[in-house]
């Protein structure tokens, strides 16, 4: 970690908890700093907070006193979840007080080179490959994961040094709290429209994300989706070095798939039908991944050993095994129709029962009827399902069911399935009308799989 004095007795608020929220408030304590954190539940149900009390850090819990800013704070870190409309992020930036995530906090002290990764869809699977890959041979250095996918910046780059890689999944919300953050490989993997509730509008959106690259130049590596025209035509304003990625043909700077191979620049690292990961959205994935290894010099052999037996990332197209010749994966982090759709893209409906259905948030599932189109059955659940059996009816699908329980959508599943099939779960609507998260839902599914096959060995 580097020697950083500039928050030695400074005055710092760290607004929201989690993970990242008090791995920020430990280290700025570290640094020197005179923290106070400030999170909206009660400290009597707030062990985090507890922590921190014991460690002799300020807090104040149960709401967000906007007197606080009373207190002539010089910065304030904030949770990248509570939006920019909270009373005292408003007064914070009518004073003129810096605002910041915990990723900008983390750049400032890392020792490591950071490789950020960032985009609507495929950031979790994307950064996972990365690691997996970088760690693949003797060759590399240790690449260690941080950031959105769970494991805090600000912790980890405490322990990386100089030649190690931090690889970051940064959220758009995180971004916008940056400043000299700088990565040296940035990927976007995709551009969609997404959480216009925080941010107003697509634009602002892709404001956020295109945030990574606005400290980088032509000494770094941007690398983009040249699948997606608005990723070609921003990449044309960057300073950075721009290598694109393309499941569409060739690419003389880039990877690319070409006749079910995946090549880079001249040289061919693997074929489609050998990555453990099934879908042409981690056909794209790997295709990142694989510019980033050739980046840092990894050898082809490596990077085919790792994308080969990489089965995916909990609850997001994960391979969970087979019995009797069927086989079962589990997307319940298909929250939306696009997420499903690239799922089912990965495999043969006529030899698929897809598990969908939960919280309705109004929208009908027109279109999601293509890729329902041949599906072999329809199990659904949740608020959604006589929505999706219309959707069904309309492709005119040979077999659908409605069940009220996770268990039961897998039995009915099993029961109708046979050996050469594939139960999917990939529900297409949040889970909160069932489930408190889309892991919990993924759980449930594993555990009633888990159960079935058990059942099916005897």
């Amino acid at each position: 970690m580097k020697s950083v004095t500039t928050y030695e007795n400074e005055k710092v608020l760290v607004l929201g908890l989690a993970k990242s929220g008090v791995s920020a408030a430990k280290l700025l304590h570290q640094l020197g700093a005179i923290v106070t954190v400030n999170d909206a539940k009660k400290f009597e149900d707030n062990p985090e907070a507890q922590e921190l009390l014991e460690l002799g850090i300020r807090v104040v819990t149960g709401g967000h006193p906007v007197e606080l800013l009373d207190e002539d704070f010089s910065l304030l870190v904030k949770n990248p979840g509570i939006p920019y409309t909270n009373p005292i992020l408003e007064k914070a930036m009518e004073q003129g007080v810096p605002i910041m995530t915990e990723v900008e906090l983390s750049y400032q002290v890392s020792e490591a080179p950071i490789i950020g990764i960032t985009g609507t869809n495929g950031k979790t699977t994307t950064t996972t490959m990365i690691g997996k890959v970088l760690n693949q041979g003797e060759e590399t250095p240790k690449a260690y994961l941080s950031g959105n996918i769970g494991i805090p910046a600000s912790e980890v780059c405490q322990k990386v040094s100089q030649k190690d890689l931090l690889v970051m999944e940064l959220s758009s919300f995180q971004l916008l709290g940056i400043d000299s953050f700088h990565p040296h490989i940035a990927v976007i993997t995709n551009l969609y429209e997404a959480h216009l509730d925080y941010h107003g509008t697509r634009e602002e959106y892709v404001k956020a994300k295109w945030r990574i690259q606005q400290n980088m130049t032509e000494k770094d590596y941007l690398v983009i989706n040249a699948n997606q025209e608005e990723l070609r035509e921003l990449s044309k304003q960057t300073k950075a070095t721009v290598i694109p990625f393309c499941t569409n043909g060739w690419s003389e700077q880039g990877a690319y798939e070409l006749g079910g191979e995946l090549f880079y620049q001249q040289e061919k690292i693997m074929s489609v039908s050998d990555l453990g990961v099934v879908g042409q959205h981690n056909v794209e994935n790997a295709l990142a991944a694989i510019v980033v290894a050739k980046l840092n010099h990894t050898a082809n052999a490596s990077i085919k050993e790792a994308l080969s037996t990489f089965t995916g990332v909990p609850h997001r197209t994960e391979y969970l095994g087979m019995s009797q010749g069927r086989k079962f994966y589990n997307d319940s982090k298909a929250t939306n129709i696009l997420a499903t759709e690239k799922a089912l893209s990965g495999f043969d409906n006529t030899k698929v029962i897809l598990l969908a259905g939960g919280l309705d948030r109004g929208n009908s599932f027109e279109e999601l009827e293509p890729s329902l189109a041949g599906l072999k059955g329809l199990v659904v659940f949740g608020e959604t399902q006589d929505k999706l059996i219309t959707a069904g009816h309309h492709v005119q699908l040979p077999f659908m069911k409605k069940v009220n329980t996770m268990e039961e959508a897998v039995q009915v599943a099993v029961d109708y399935s046979q050996s050469g099939d594939t139960i999917l779960l990939s529900p297409a609507c949040a889970s909160w009308d069932q489930y408190p998260n889309f892991e919990i839902r993924g759980d449930r599914f594993r555990q009633a799989v888990e159960k079935i096959m058990k059942e099916m060995s005897l």
